[in-house]
């Protein structure tokens, strides 16, 4: 294994991390930014009350995005163990 394919493999599981990661954090970011507003505008200082609206817009989240996720997570471990015979092979 060349240092050439360690840095290959690093940088689509780090890319394909970022791409999993990136809907469920903009979700809850933007979850957050509109409570947040709401807190401010109502001057509601309590701490707990981000919590329950991030949880259910993360949990439909899921169940949207949830496949598209799972597929991309099959194709990148796919790639993953049929680069593992190539490199064993050769």
């Amino acid at each position: 294994m060349t240092p050439e394919m360690v840095m290959t493999i690093a940088h689509e599981a780090m890319y394909v991390t970022l791409l999993l990661a990136a809907p469920l954090l903009l979700v809850s970011l933007a979850v957050g930014l509109v409570v947040s507003l709401f807190q401010a505008a109502t001057q509601i200082n309590e701490t707990t009350l981000s919590f329950i609206p991030k949880l259910i817009a993360i949990g439909v989240t899921l169940v949207i995005a949830g496949p598209w996720m799972l597929s991309t997570m099959v194709d990148y471990m796919h790639r993953m163990f049929t680069s593992i015979v190539s490199v064993a092979a050769g």
